[in-house]
């Protein structure tokens, strides 16, 4: 049974913001955080220390060296490991505050899959590096009338936006489409400033916990733009409520906008998604894999990676695969094809 100690959140009580009963909100409270890359990792650590009861983190991807100049939940053991974020991340959280009940989920979130992983919980904390995921959250929040928070960073700007269904503006309000890859910038485009990362979990945090505290009027409404090597802030006004689903149209849930192959931000990566969800025995494709002469480094409960000449395919036991070393949908689908099948 796990013991709920005042002394954790005094200082936090003692803010007129919070008090005994914000903290008892927030301990009865859930949030999925999508995402755990930059934003997602300083979001979650957030989170679990201002003790908000539950906390859901999906993450389709494994720690690698790069991530660790701005991704503070891990380590160059997690890098060694090639272990999933999101279980790295738990691991972490775990040692932070064993109150809160943590969830590692080892999948991409996408339409097969939304409303299980997002049912539920009380809030949405977007920490996804693509625009695909986001439109379909700004959907999911929608028909299931959850509270998200959109939130990005590239270079030395970071993003926020709160959004909360029937009532304010949303993420189609102010784009009406995703914007295309060739005028997107990424992080190995354009980089990232480790500190922004933080400014824009800090706002993207805050924000949040006013919307499980029930300070709704104090909000901030609209876009919320940080310049960190500048440190200026720009506040865009969207007025709202949104009118984009008067109709009931949500494309990127009925599938009919959206890829099963996707080209993963700043990584020259594709991931491919199956049509249909299967579970792999990963010890018997690995065998299998062996047998092409295929040079496999990594193998754990969780995911095989192996190389083929110049790219790297991993694959997680639900099938999906991230493949490294190009971002040609092609390519990547015919080497899904060639050593996975079907």
């Amino acid at each position: 049974m796990v013991v709920y100690h005042h002394d954790r959140y005094s200082r936090q009580i003692r803010l007129a913001q919070v008090g005994e009963a914000g903290q008892k909100k927030l301990r009865s409270a859930g949030v999925v955080v999508v995402g755990c890359g930059a934003l997602g990792s300083v979001l979650s650590d957030l989170l679990v220390r201002a003790g908000v009861g539950r906390l859901r983190i999906i993450d389709r991807d494994f720690v690698e060296l790069s991530n660790l100049q701005r991704q503070v939940l891990f380590d160059e053991v997690d890098v060694q490991q090639r272990l999933p974020k999101s279980e790295a991340a738990v691991r972490k959280l775990n040692h932070i505050n064993t109150e809160v009940q943590l969830d590692a989920v080892v999948d991409d979130l996408n339409r097969g899959n939304v409303h299980a992983l997002l049912h539920g919980y009380d809030l949405i904390a977007d920490g996804t590096d693509n625009f695909e995921t986001r439109f379909l959250l700004n959907e999911a929040s929608h028909q299931l009338n959850t509270p998200w928070v959109y939130a990005a960073c590239v270079g030395t700007t970071g993003v926020v936006m709160p959004i909360i269904p029937h009532h304010s503006a949303c993420l189609r309000c102010i784009l009406d489409q995703p914007p295309p890859p060739d005028i997107n910038p990424t992080c190995e485009t354009a980089g990232v400033l480790g500190s922004v990362v933080h400014l824009a979990a800090a706002v993207q945090f805050t924000e949040i916990l006013k919307m499980l505290l029930g300070h709704h009027a104090e909000i901030t409404p609209g876009l919320i733009s940080i310049d960190g090597w500048r440190n200026r802030v720009v506040r865009v006004v969207v007025e709202g409520p949104c009118r984009c689903f008067e109709s009931q149209n949500y494309p990127y849930l009925k599938g009919q906008s959206g890829q099963q192959a996707i080209v993963m931000c700043g990584r020259n990566a594709v991931q491919i998604i199956p049509s249909s969800t299967r579970l792999i025995p990963l010890e018997e494709m690995a065998d299998k894999l062996l047998a092409t002469g295929a040079m496999l480094p990594i193998r754990n409960e969780f995911l095989i990676q192996m190389h083929i000449n110049e790219y790297t395919l991993t694959l997680f036991s639900t099938g999906r695969a991230i493949i490294q070393g190009t971002a040609d949908l092609a390519t990547a689908r015919r080497l899904y094809a060639q050593y996975i099948g079907n």
